[in-house]
């Protein structure tokens, strides 16, 4: 609790956590309404590293296609998750995915059902924390490589595991990627479109007050500070979850769900405050880096074309890679979560992908 803000006082998080409705358990209890939507074969454990951290693992694979027994067994699909996130997010696209091939995903270290250390201040150290437990959660689980899938967060966690461990992954899909671009500097491009946009521009000093005030803390501190209706929040904020799962629950689960995942006490969302600046850009942007990847590892993008999220970024890694091993794909009438806006083609794109590594 002590991570939440350095400026709140010891006594203060004594009392907190009773204020707030929720819990593990009460988490447990929502995911499992959602993960009884799976018809697959789901085998849901702890994977718990060497250092004791534990990392919630689903993994699902289809008893019913019996393969040849001198068939070589397929490359596993792990899906990992975005910022504020955890497998159930997936529900739409488990089944289908794992039709013809294992698939993992789990819980971000801090994040989820997953332990909750605590995190380094550092940008470089709260990242290297982060795959490192990836990479500890893949010699545990007995994993030699794998097709390698994140979202947002995930996808700029997903890349830095690939640069420090690209022969464990055969195809990078990155989807809505998080953390790509240089953060916009004063009077560049960016600064001068927001100017003839904005016609009262707030004032340098007071901007830069609020932004260092906002950065004191987490981002999903609101949430916690909103004790009892916390809940509410998320529902009035955040009212396109429970749309994009309508036909599965008429009820909150969806957003139930996204309120029990952060409403605990804040981990991998420390983490990740460290790693980012100007609320929301990363100090450590992967376009600086996307050069230092294996030009023969084959690498999709995946973007929503009505996502916040820039797909420029993926153009411009086509450049520095070459399009020989690069794509770049755009969904139509898919916002940042993709896989849950157009799952059919979502699904269809990253079967497809899979199928054409074995």
């Amino acid at each position: 609790m002590e991570h939440e803000s350095e400026i709140q006082p010891s006594w203060f998080w004594s009392w907190w956590p009773s204020w707030r409705p929720t819990s593990m358990s009460l988490l447990k209890s929502t995911e499992a309404k959602i993960l009884a939507c799976i018809q697959n074969d789901l085998w849901a454990r702890f994977v718990t590293l060497p250092n004791q951290d534990r990392i919630w693992t689903l993994t699902l694979t289809n008893k019913q296609v019996r393969k040849p027994a001198e068939q070589a067994p397929k490359i596993p699909l792990v899906m990992v998750h975005g910022f504020g996130g955890g497998v159930g997010l997936w529900i739409r696209n488990l089944d289908p995915l794992s039709r013809s091939r294992p698939v993992y995903a789990f819980d971000l270290l801090g994040f989820g059902r997953s332990s909750r250390p605590p995190f380094p201040a550092d940008a470089a150290q709260a990242e290297e924390q982060f795959v490192n437990s990836m990479e500890l959660w893949r010699q545990s689980a007995g994993m030699e490589n794998m097709i390698l899938l994140g979202h947002s967060l995930g996808g700029y966690l997903a890349t830095s595991y690939a640069l420090q461990y690209p022969d464990r992954v055969t195809h990078l899909i990155l989807v809505d990627p998080w953390g790509f671009p240089e953060p916009p500097q004063p009077g560049g491009e960016n600064q001068d479109d927001q100017a003839r946009v904005v016609k009262r521009p707030a004032h340098p000093r007071l901007a830069k007050a609020i932004v260092g005030v906002v950065t004191l803390f987490n981002p999903l501190a609101v949430i916690r500070a909103a004790g009892p209706l916390g809940p509410g929040l998320v529902n009035r904020f955040r009212p396109d979850f429970k749309r994009k799962f309508d036909d599965l629950f008429d009820d909150d689960t969806m957003t139930q769900y996204i309120y029990h995942c952060n409403a605990q006490t804040p981990s991998g969302e420390v983490g990740f405050r460290a790693m980012s600046q100007y609320l929301g850009w990363a100090k450590r942007p992967m376009l600086g880096r996307i050069h230092q990847l294996p030009p023969s590892m084959p690498l999709t993008m995946l973007y929503g074309a009505l996502s916040w999220v820039d797909s420029s970024s993926g153009h411009k890694v086509v450049d520095i890679r070459s399009p020989t091993n690069t794509r770049v794909l755009l969904v139509n009438d898919a916002s940042h979560h993709v896989y849950a806006d157009q799952p059919e083609e979502f699904n269809r794109v990253v079967e497809n992908i899979c199928n054409s590594v074995d």
